[in-house]
């Protein structure tokens, strides 16, 4: 069975940091572009970061260009979301998804396998 599981989040202060896990089960990641998206109530899910099959390449939304590095470790099968500088608007329930093929993207209808998320909350 394929599957996605992230881990990870939790409750930190404004400008601290956290780094999320997305480890893949029944399948391996070497083939697939790995995106991560956020959701905050009330609000659309959003594209985050997004790592590429092939090459490793990155792309990083606006609002989280500079304090977010997304990285993959093919050996581990899992893809992480590191987190510096967090800011309270970086609220919101964080998933990783899987899409065959090498091309990354930012966009979520893009994406096959999704993991259940994990919630990150930045408050004083």
């Amino acid at each position: 069975q394929l599957q996605l599981v992230e881990s990870g989040g939790g409750l930190v202060q404004p400008g601290g940091s956290l780094r999320l896990s997305c480890a893949a089960s029944g399948f391996t990641l070497d083939n697939y572009a790995i995106g991560w998206f956020r959701q905050a109530p009330g609000k659309e899910r959003k594209g985050v970061s997004c790592i590429s099959a092939s090459d490793g390449s990155t792309v990083y939304a606006d609002s989280v260009k500079g304090r977010f590095t997304i990285s993959r470790d093919n050996a581990k099968n899992t893809v992480y979301l590191q987190m510096n500088s967090l800011k309270p608007e970086d609220t919101a329930v964080y998933y990783c998804a899987a899409r065959e093929g090498h091309i990354a993207t930012l966009r979520s209808r893009d994406y096959d396998y999704w993991g259940q998320g994990t919630q990150v909350t930045v408050s004083s």
